[in-house]
Formats: structure tokens, C-alpha cells, sequence
């Protein structure tokens, strides 16, 4: 039997030798045989293979030596084996399979330019997913494949592009010549601080290997087009927190295209949140601090304030709610927004449960016992469990485009940074768990604890569904995993379960509740009529 090869050299000799057979074998009366074989389609990239056979009539013993060679006549390989017969001619007419001597010696040719390439290879940094991207400093991500399969467009920008991810796009243009006008205009006002564009240049400059190591990919433009890009993006996007906010005087003779189209400003709410359309935060810092007019240093605003206030627009969250973040530092816009939405640490240091699994979907929970009512907090992350009466407390969230948008591009961000916290994904996991069909959705509606404005209830289960696939959760880390061993403790109780199971098909409406009266009332008219019949037949 023939052992089977395991390499290259290997393999051509096993080819040779199975072709050299079936067409003219070594003998006696043949001993020497020198062809090159072609292949089309070549097998295993072995274009071409020269091979010189021989046969010693004396000793019994044939001798192969193989050059494998590639389309561009490059030698791949060399070597040379001995092959042992009892009698060839034999083997040739009774047997397709050859034994073949332990004894093999290879010898490899390799070009030097070969090695030369994949030293290069090796000393070539990373570009699709940088060295930088392992450390905390790196904080804008591509967003990974398999989210981006699962969740569509929700990561692209669709009218505006900040930052390199996307520059450049043609579905993008229109806005990028809005931007120089916003520049200009800046300008216009910065000159009376004896201020100018080289300024802002400058301050820029010293930040641009700091802002590079910030993105998860290596970006092919040089110092001046990424500088250029950093200030042209970033005065925008402050120009236009202050014409939001009203702290730059509209003009009314001339007024502004994108803000006569509702539409415009809409897609700025969402398209400033995704985390492929990001510059980082130090570089709107910087321009921010640089550009304040004294009326603005006066009334003290920070960056932070007027980025929250002017996303409010889309969220509309009480002011007070706003007003507690004014002094938040993040990596980028949508870290800000993000990290207004989390809650502070718990005061108590409780031990982390052990052996923690999800919850089971709202319809399962209600036939446990398990309520769920709106909770009043700043966050809709703020979600409480109260073992006394068996009730989840969830503040509502609205779901809508811009929610949409914002909880998919916060998962994302969570998923590719090392270490932020992961309080949106483990929300998301959360929903995930209690929503399977549209009758919970139904349900988490009735109770106000979801706003519906994205679709239909079918459509919102969808969506939270999806939100919940491929991401990477570690429940015992989670700042939910108290609630989520509680949950299931309760829903395990047996005595919770059956009341509520008897509660839930006798009592869950008018109709059946009416029924069950009826039945009691029929038994205890039974019993009554039986007892007098008894008592009757006593008397006499």
C-alpha cells in the first residue's frame, strides 16, 4: 500500500508515479525514463513537473527524482526517492498502489526573492485592523461584519461624513460643501479675536498622531489632508451645536437650506452617532476651546452641554436630566450621549451571584407572577427587580429611527472597545430576553414601558431580536446579573408558579373571571341542595 503524502514533494511524487504507470513503466529491457508532465487545471499549483526515472537491472531497485515547477517556471521544489519492486512488470499489470521506502530525502529550492517578500510581509504593520486598535486610546471601530450582515445600514452614515471611515463618499457630497460655508462663517467671527484659519491649524497639528492612534484602521492620508479634515469636521459640527443651540445669530434675510428642510437636521441627529462617523472628542475640545466667543465663556457652557442639548432634539429628555452630565469626558460624540445614559455605581458592594442565566420572555414571567410596570429614573438602563411583589421596574424608552440608530451603534461600540462598560449591550440582552413575539411587545406597550414610533409590533420584536444576535455578553460581569439571579429565583418558586398559573387562566379576564364565578357559584348552590337532601332524609 502507498502512504498517503503529506506535502507538496510528496504529492508530486505520488502523481508521477500513479501517471508514469498507467502509461509506461521502468523495466528491464527500459531502465531510463525522462518526461515533463503538464497539467490543465494544474493540481495543487503544480503547473509543470520534470521528472528523470531509472531502473538498475543488476540490483532490482528504480530511482525517481522530481523539480515541481510553477506557471512562472519557478522551481517550488526538488527531491529525489527510491522505490523497491519485487518485480515491476508484475506490479504493473496486477496493482495500481506502490510501497515506497521509509528512506526519502527532499531537497527544497526556494528563491530567495520569496523570502525576501515574506520577511517584508512580516515587517509591514497591520492596516484593516491596526496595533492601535488593542489599546484604550483606539476608540473608533469599523463596525464587525457579522453585526453589519444583521443589522443593515443602521452603522452608515446617510447624509454626512465625519471623519476618514467614509470621506469622499458621492451619496455625501452635498453636505460636504455646506461645511467649508460653516467654516467660513466661523471664521468670520473668530477674526475679531484676532484669530484665523492657520490658528486652527495649528492647534490641531501637535494632536494628529494622537487622533490617528484613535481609529482602529491605518488612514492613507497625509498631515495636511488629515489636519485638513480634523478642522474642517469638527468646526462644523461645533458651528452647527450653535446654531441649533441659538448661540449664533441667524440671519433672516438669509436663511440657512438645512434648516429650511425638516428632513436635513434629522439625519444629523443619528448620522452624528455612529460610530464609523466619529472624530475624537480632544479635537472638538480643542477647536471648541479655541473658537468660544467672550458671551460664551461668559454663560460658562461647556462642549458637553451644547453636544447633549443639541441631541436632546431628537431624545427629549427633561432638562434637569441633561443638566447633571454638562461636565461629562468622552472618547467621541457618541461615547457622550452614551455615557449620559448610564447610571452611577450601586452604594452596596454585594457579592457577584454565581451559576447567573437569562431571564425567560415576558409571557413565561406573567404566568410566574413576574409584573412589569414603567419605573420613574433618569435612564432607561435604570431597571429594578423588587422580590417582594414579584415586579420589574423598567423606565420607558421610545422606539424610534433615532433609538434605533443610537442603541445599534452603542452595542457596536461596546463590542469593539476593551474597556468601556457594557451597559447597553447588557440592556439589549435584557430586551432581548423578554421580547420573542409581537404579543410581548404588545404587552411592554400596554405597560408604557415601550414607546412605539419605529413600526409595527412585529417589526419592533424584529429589531429588538436582531440587536440581541452575535454580540459577545458575559452575564456575571454584567450590572445586571443581580437582577437577572433574582428573577429567575423568584420565577423558580413553585408556590409562585401554580398561584399565578391559577390567577392567570381563571382571573387573567372579565369573561373567564365571570366563569369561575359562575362555577363556584353552581358548586356552592350543589353542595347546598345536597346538604338539605341529607338533613331532610335525617329529620324524618
Amino acid at each position: 500500500m502507498c502512504r498517503r503524502p503529506e506535502n507538496l514533494v510528496s504529492t508530486a511524487i505520488e502523481m508521477v508515479c500513479q501517471f508514469h504507470k498507467g502509461t509506461s513503466c521502468i523495466t528491464a529491457t527500459r531502465p531510463n525514463i525522462r518526461r515533463c508532465l503538464v497539467w490543465k487545471p494544474p493540481p495543487l499549483g503544480l503547473v509543470k513537473i520534470n521528472y528523470d526515472a531509472s531502473y538498475s537491472v543488476q540490483d532490482g531497485i528504480a530511482g525517481l527524482g522530481v523539480v515541481c515547477r510553477n506557471a512562472e517556471e519557478e522551481v517550488i521544489a526538488s527531491a529525489s526517492r527510491r522505490l523497491d519492486f519485487m518485480n515491476l512488470d508484475r506490479m504493473e499489470e496486477e496493482s495500481n498502489e506502490y510501497e515506497y521506502d521509509d528512506e526519502v530525502t527532499r531537497v527544497w529550492e526556494i528563491k530567495q526573492d520569496r523570502i525576501a517578500n515574506m520577511q517584508k510581509q512580516m515587517s509591514e504593520a497591520p492596516r484593516l485592523l491596526s496595533k492601535a486598535a488593542g489599546k484604550s486610546s483606539c476608540c473608533i471601530f469599523r463596525v464587525p461584519q457579522s453585526l453589519v450582515e444583521i443589522n443593515g445600514k443602521c452603522y452608515q452614515p446617510r447624509i454626512v461624513s465625519i471623519g476618514p471611515f467614509h470621506r469622499g463618499q458621492a451619496n455625501l457630497k452635498m453636505i460636504e460643501e455646506h461645511k467649508w460655508r460653516y467654516l467660513g462663517s466661523l471664521l468670520s467671527r473668530i477674526q475679531t479675536k484676532g484669530l484665523g484659519l492657520e490658528d486652527l491649524v495649528k492647534a490641531i497639528h501637535p494632536l494628529e498622531t494622537k487622533a490617528r492612534d484613535c481609529y482602529s484602521e491605518a488612514i492613507d492620508l497625509n498631515t495636511d489632508e488629515f489636519i485638513e479634515m480634523m478642522v474642517v469636521d469638527g468646526c462644523f459640527i461645533l458651528e452647527l451645536f450653535r446654531k441649533v443651540g441659538k448661540l449664533v445669530k441667524s440671519q433672516p434675510d438669509d436663511p440657512d437650506p438645512l434648516f429650511s428642510m425638516a428632513w436635513i437636521l434629522a439625519f444629523f441627529y443619528r448620522d452624528f452617532l455612529r460610530l464609523e462617523n466619529q472624530i475624537p472628542y480632544f479635537v472638538l475640545q480643542r477647536l471648541f476651546d479655541l473658537t468660544r466667543m467672550p458671551e460664551e465663556e461668559e454663560s460658562g457652557l461647556s462642549l458637553s452641554a451644547i453636544a447633549l442639548e443639541f441631541f436632546n432634539n431628537a431624545m427629549l429628555r427633561p432638562d434637569e436630566d441633561i443638566a447633571k452630565h454638562h461636565g461629562l469626558k468622552a472618547r467621541h460624540l457618541l461615547d457622550l450621549v452614551r455615557m449620559s445614559f448610564i447610571p452611577p455605581p450601586p452604594e452596596s458592594n454585594a457579592p457577584t451571584p454565581t451559576n447567573v442565566n437569562v431571564i425567560h420572555c415576558v409571557s413565561k414571567l406573567r404566568r410566574a407572577g413576574i409584573k412589569l410596570n414603567p419605573g420613574k429614573a433618569d435612564s432607561f438602563l435604570m431597571v429594578k427587580f423588587f422580590n417582594h411583589g414579584g415586579v420589574i421596574e423598567m423606565p420607558t424608552i421610545t422606539i424610534d429611527d433615532f433609538m434605533s440608530s443610537f442603541l445599534t451603534n452603542c452595542v457596536a461600540y461596546e463590542q469593539c472597545h476593551a474597556t468601556c462598560s457594557k451597559h447597553f449591550t447588557t440592556y439589549v440582552t435584557l430586551l432581548d430576553c423578554l421580547i420573542n413575539t409581537y404579543k410581548d411587545v404588545e404587552y411592554l406597550l400596554d405597560r408604557n414601558i415601550l414607546e412605539n414610533y419605529f413600526g409595527t409590533d412585529a417589526e419592533v420584536a424584529r429589531f429588538i431580536n436582531n440587536l440581541g444576535k452575535d454580540i459577545a455578553f458575559d452575564i456575571h460581569l454584567c450590572y445586571l446579573s443581580t437582577l437577572f439571579n433574582d428573577v429567575n429565583q423568584y420565577y423558580k418558586n413553585s408556590w409562585h408558579v401554580q398561584w399565578a398559573s391559577f390567577k392567570y387562566t381563571y382571573f387573567n379576564t372579565p369573561w373567564s373571571f365571570l366563569s369561575a364565578l359562575a362555577a363556584l357559584i353552581l358548586l356552592l348552590l350543589t353542595l347546598a341542595q345536597t346538604f338539605y337532601t341529607i338533613y331532610s332524609a335525617y329529620k324524618r
